[in-house]
């Protein structure tokens, strides 16, 4: 928000109540926000596919660097990189067992990422249903075509 004060300063604007409220009801609608940075982060760590692949073993239960290391052409210190990212994401979690630092999968952000791509879904399936409804109107027997155009003469 400081941000925001200051660019409105730079930029020689007053700011005023009513255009600060303004601001916030059309830039920030409720349940945009707060959830936006955790979907971003689930998302960022999700658009790699080695971070894919680690969070994929990881289904099978807990790992080693060296084991989540072993399938990669990869050093452990790159793949400690990605541990890294999907940890700041929330979507593992590390802990340590004797002398070995295990990763497990943490299920809340891909829930969350799955609920947010769920509702595209249903906007699609309802979507493409009324394009099948359509498109079976236009092609049944009994539809009225056009009347040809007149000759010009």
């Amino acid at each position: 928000m400081e941000t925001f004060l200051l660019c409105l300063e730079i930029c020689g604007r007053q700011l005023d109540s009513k255009r600060f409220a303004q601001y916030h009801l059309v830039m920030q609608p409720q349940g945009y926000g707060t959830n936006e940075s955790s979907l971003n982060a689930t998302f960022g760590a999700l658009s790699d596919p080695t971070r894919r692949a680690i969070l994929a073993r990881l289904v099978q239960g807990e790992a080693s660097v060296g084991e989540l290391a072993e399938p990669f052409a990869m050093t452990q210190p790159a793949i400690s990189k990605h541990l890294k990212v999907l940890e700041r994401a929330g979507l593992i979690s590390r802990g340590r067992d004797a002398q070995r630092r295990l990763s497990r999968l943490e299920a809340k952000p891909l829930a969350a990422a799955s609920q947010w791509l769920q509702d595209y879904r249903s906007f699609w399936e309802t979507s493409f249903s009324r394009l099948e409804s359509l498109l079976g109107e236009l092609q049944s027997p009994n539809r009225t075509t056009r009347r040809s155009r007149p000759a010009k003469g």
